[in-house]
């Protein structure tokens, strides 16, 4: 089970944006599939970036939701690859909360991401080396 960190990684963020009412579920709080497509966005770009072209999302891991997000918090996404293969990639994300009038910061979720590098027709391509 993830651990509740009380510090945000000491990076910038792939994205950080602020929870709206327009994403929350019946009950108010703010639906875990939102949460969910935010982290798929992060991770696409830091796949995008890697590969230096167009990736596509293959599979995520169990995620286990440690605290709510609220209408109006701060949410930081943070990404990094974490395997490298010839065509694919797995990438960790982490999703952080802020309330909006505090400084204290809360993890509210992580899970890996399977990315593949995919040419103009949807096939495999591999990923450059680094420092190509």
């Amino acid at each position: 089970m993830l651990d509740k960190e009380s510090q945000m990684p000491d990076e910038v963020p792939v994205i950080r944006t602020i929870a709206m009412p327009a994403d929350t579920n019946p009950n108010g709080d703010i639906f875990g599939g939102w949460l969910m497509s935010q982290m798929d966005l992060a991770a696409g770009n830091v796949a995008a970036r890697r590969s230096r072209g167009r990736a596509a999302t293959v599979a995520v891991e169990a995620m286990s939701f440690l605290s709510p997000v609220a209408v109006g918090d701060e949410v930081s996404l943070f990404g990094r690859v974490v395997k490298l293969g010839r065509t694919s990639m797995r990438i960790e994300v982490e999703a952080w909360r802020r309330a909006r009038a505090s400084e204290e910061t809360t993890k509210v979720t992580e899970a890996v991401f399977t990315f593949v590098a995919i040419d103009e027709t949807g096939r495999p391509r591999p990923i450059p080396a680094e420092g190509v």
